[in-house]
């Protein structure tokens, strides 16, 4: 009591008030960072009770809505490449360029897991993804599913490998897709922040409270597909890998395949103007997540604003010595913070990320305001 005293006859309750407030904001930075993202790199799937004996034969659906020959050349060989002895790949082209269609189809003669199938295009009627996933999930051979997009780029033939080992322990497999490292600030941002967005859910998801996957690497079963009646929210063209998995994820039917080798890279097609854009556009599906997800996904956010705030309050108006314990907590938080991501990032497969890591710290923030703001606007490429 002594010391409370004193205390408050040195700094008042201003003083006290914002010195709690830090003390309480720290304890939810260190839960989200330590508690939380911190059960990611310990992870072991292989905890789960095993549901099969053996690996199942597995279809890899990819939807290609456009002529890309860039995905047929050098990303689709990779795919074919994977080192698994049963599975194939389902193409489903949304176009209507039959020349394309037909070079598509040959392939099949060297390649005999090749599955292709095509959707006209009709420019009154536009396909979205769900619907060229649909016709690709009843074109599929096989009951165990891994989805994944034409820009997606595995980096070890162990992938899919890994990804089926998914469906021995659930019905439901999500895995990482990060993005491509390049030169610049730019490309660093998108990492980091693609890095982390996944850390919130795939920490979830280990915690056996999964709310999303990535649509660039996940999976279900047709069991899981026709019993939900096939996709949700069929007025928007997003959706597949969060809107709906929500409907059909539960505590027991969820594998999570956390390894650098089981690791997706995302080809980029601009810098941050495109990759603001992408946000815009998949991120108009979180106002229809539940609020539990929406104050779990806020807080840490909003936890750091505030941290930052009352740091910088206490470092412009309090005196030396109050401001050299307020620096000190900064100082603690990113040290704990920097070290459980870069823990974070190893277990992803991630490298580059922790000499600039307080760039990104410190700046994400206004990404997120930037962000929210873009979001008050409809997006016309969201609804049907």
């Amino acid at each position: 009591m002594q010391f409370i005293d004193d205390f408050l006859a040195c700094y008042g309750w201003e003083g006290a008030a914002l010195a709690g407030s830090m003390l309480l904001l720290l304890g939810v930075q260190f839960h989200y960072y330590i508690f939380t993202y911190g059960r990611i790199p310990g992870y072991k799937n292989n905890r789960r009770a095993a549901e099969m004996e053996d690996e199942p034969p597995v279809s890899v659906v990819v939807p290609l809505f456009s002529e890309d020959y860039s995905f047929v050349e050098e990303r689709l060989p990779l795919i074919l490449a994977q080192n698994y002895p049963d599975f194939e790949v389902v193409i489903v082209y949304v176009g209507h360029d039959s020349d394309f269609y037909e070079d598509l189809a040959r392939l099949k003669q060297s390649f005999p897991q090749i599955t292709t199938t095509k959707i006209q295009l009709d420019p009154r009627f536009p396909i979205s993804r769900k619907m060229a996933l649909n016709v690709g999930i009843k074109s599929a051979h096989y009951e165990c599913m891994v989805f994944t997009s034409t820009d997606a780029v595995p980096q070890t033939d162990r992938w899919l490998s890994l990804m089926a080992k998914g469906f021995m322990r659930g019905e439901i497999v999500v895995g990482y897709c990060g993005v491509e490292r390049r030169k610049g600030f730019a490309n660093y941002m998108m990492r980091t922040g693609r890095m982390m967005q996944s850390a919130a859910w795939i920490a979830r998801a280990v915690q056996r409270r999964a709310y999303r996957g990535t649509l660039h690497n996940y999976g279900f079963t047709k069991r899981i597909y026709f019993g939900a009646n096939g996709f949700s929210h069929l007025n928007m063209n997003i959706g597949e890998d969060d809107l709906f998995m929500q409907r059909v994820m539960t505590r027991d039917n969820v594998s999570v395949i956390l390894s650098p080798r089981a690791t997706l890279r995302e080809k980029t097609w601009g810098g941050m103007g495109w990759w603001m854009s992408q946000l815009r556009y998949y991120g108009s599906a979180f106002r229809f997540y539940p609020q539990a997800v929406r104050t779990y996904v806020g807080w840490e956010l909003w936890s750091r604003v505030l941290f930052f705030a009352t740091a910088v309050c206490a470092l412009a108006v309090m005196p030396l010595e109050y401001k050299i314990a307020a620096l000190t907590l900064v100082i603690v938080r990113y040290v704990a913070v920097a070290l459980e991501v870069r823990r974070v990032a190893r277990r992803l497969g991630e490298g580059g990320i922790m000499g600039r890591y307080f760039i990104y710290d410190l700046l994400s923030p206004l990404w997120a305001a930037v962000l929210w703001v873009m979001l008050l606007r409809r997006d016309d490429r969201v609804w049907r």
